[in-house]
């Protein structure tokens, strides 16, 4: 039996709160838990209850792949990563999902937060 979570974050507080490690033990977030946090993450979709899903279009193949890098950096600093598909040479299509428990966590929606700040 999984565990539940425990101490999530406020809603509006998301974008100050970090990605901690999920080595799983702990059940995907019900749509009833992560919904508070739909409203910050408003251009992301949600997938199957089960991963947050976003494409970005950019001017031309180099503003995509600085996107890309400013992602890389934001991930790596957090220790979650997102999926990356650059495709149409100026398309970037992102997807979040906590792997460890196959489904959300708040650290989809903490990233997700932070990528929108990238292109607010």
């Amino acid at each position: 039996m999984a565990m539940q979570h425990q101490d999530l974050p406020a809603p509006e507080k998301l974008s100050q709160h970090h990605c901690v490690p999920c080595e799983g033990g702990v059940a995907p977030l019900t749509r009833a838990e992560f919904s508070v946090y739909l409203p910050q993450v408003n251009k992301w979709r949600v997938v199957n209850d089960h991963e947050l899903e976003r494409e970005v279009v950019f001017k031309n193949f180099k503003e995509a792949i600085t996107f890309i890098n400013q992602v890389a950096e934001i991930a790596e600093s957090e220790g979650h990563h997102p999926d990356l598909f650059l495709h149409d040479y100026k398309k970037v299509k992102l997807t979040l999902s906590t792997h460890a428990i196959d489904g959300l966590s708040v650290n989809d929606f903490v990233l997700a937060v932070k990528i929108n700040e990238l292109l607010a």
